[in-house]
């Protein structure tokens, strides 16, 4: 009977939780949904609708609604009505109610997260959301904005990391942010664990008017790159590699604290 008892226990799967910020319809997290059950038992909890570029945002001033769907055949799911980060703290404390996670991971994402898209991207927030309640957390983005986009490609390299982490797990407070470049399986030369390029947008706001005569502005820019180094997460993606960047919450500066004490004079 003891044997029972431990053999059980080893064959207990892991549970995933699966959320993103395209939406729960997105062909995206239906990818990422696909490999995590071939590796463990799945909870999906996402946006009922896109929330792209929502950062770290939640909802405090309206109530959230959390509705269960059946979107993934065999898969409990719950579309959210609130941000990627909502979706996570709902599933933590509402969903599993406390329930020990494994892993969560967040996306597929159509487009980059690579460089400073990090501070904007839904889908990087709430996998750093998982990361502050000390679940180990993978976010994960094609390069490919196109509703259309084929995620088969990258399967493989996704499945691969999510059974790395459910191995060996990450430090505490720790998430990867990984970014695949759009390319066929076989012209992607591998995996590259690299630091976040020192980038950024460059911005415009398009000013217009409506049909009542009222100003609008639409936000419009390009992406600036001097960052030339090649460990950098935009030279592998450049040069056909999948970037992996160990992330984390702690946006402290450490080399300025040192230069900075003479205020504690003032």
């Amino acid at each position: 009977m003891v044997f029972l008892q431990l053999n059980c226990a080893h064959m207990s799967k892991p549970l995933i939780l699966v959320t993103n910020d395209d939406g729960i319809a997105a062909p995206g997290i239906k990818a990422l949904v696909s490999v995590a059950q071939t590796l463990g038992d799945v909870i999906v909890v996402a946006p009922d609708s896109p929330q792209s570029g929502m950062g770290h945002a939640i909802t405090i001033h309206d109530p959230i609604r959390l509705y269960a769907v059946e979107v993934f055949p065999g898969i409990e799911a719950y579309e959210c009505s609130g941000t990627p980060v909502d979706c996570v703290k709902l599933a933590k404390h509402v969903v599993l109610k406390g329930r020990k996670v494994d892993l969560c991971v967040s996306g597929i994402n159509h487009g980059s997260n690579a460089a400073i898209n990090i501070i904007y991207s839904g889908t990087l927030s709430a996998a750093m959301e998982a990361s502050l309640e000390g679940i180990p957390s993978i976010g994960f983005s094609l390069l490919d904005y196109s509703y259309t986009a084929n995620f088969e490609e990258c399967k493989p390299f996704v499945r691969k990391l999510m059974a790395y982490v459910l191995e060996h797990g990450l430090d505490e407070g720790s998430l990867l942010n990984v970014n695949i470049p759009k390319l066929a399986e076989h012209e992607i030369k591998g995996l590259r664990v690299c630091r976040q390029a020192d980038a950024r947008w460059v911005e415009e706001f398009m000013e217009a008017i409506d049909p009542r005569g009222q100003k609008y502005y639409w936000l419009t820019g390009k992406f600036e790159n001097d960052d030339t180094d090649d460990d950098t997460d935009v030279w592998a993606l450049e040069n056909g590699y999948i970037s992996v960047v160990p992330s984390m919450h702690d946006l402290t500066n450490y080399k300025a604290i040192p230069g900075l004490k003479g205020v504690e004079n003032l």
